[in-house]
């Protein structure tokens, strides 16, 4: 990803450009799959430290360039793919988790249905992920 782009992105959201910053959303940009907190930071080959790391993928949580994905693993991040926002920031699509690679994927075409909660329940967030053998793996 070039740097125009990366800058562009990073304004678009109304986040100042850092070093730091530019570097993580390009791992982001050149993965297909959902990362961790440690695969990042291994990414980076220890440019930044932990914590900085962490600051960087709150502030792009909170301005929706990415979203959470939970896994039997743990977090992971992904890129939101339409035009999230601080304001507008809901991923109801199915996570889906190669049980030979490893991989977490966002499978954008597979909505998760809505659900009745009962009353008193008010869901502000739901992760539906589906674990099985990704097409690389199945051939």
């Amino acid at each position: 990803m070039n740097q125009a782009a990366k800058q562009n992105t990073l304004k678009s959201h109304k986040l100042r450009t850092t070093a730091c910053r530019e570097q993580v959303l390009e791992v982001l940009m050149n993965k297909n799959s959902a990362l961790s907190h440690g695969d990042i930071e291994q990414e980076l080959q220890s440019d930044f430290d932990r914590v900085t790391i962490y600051r960087t993928l709150k502030s792009f949580l909170e301005k929706g360039i990415i979203h959470k994905v939970l896994d039997d693993e743990g977090l992971r991040y992904a890129l939101c793919k339409d035009n999230c926002s601080e304001e507008h920031h809901r991923h109801d699509h199915v996570h889906f988790k190669c049980t030979s690679c490893g991989e977490t994927n966002c499978i954008q075409d597979v909505v998760v249905p809505p659900l009745a909660l009962p009353a008193g329940y008010e869901s502000h967030d739901v992760n539906l992920l589906i674990q099985g053998i990704c097409p690389a793996c199945h051939r």
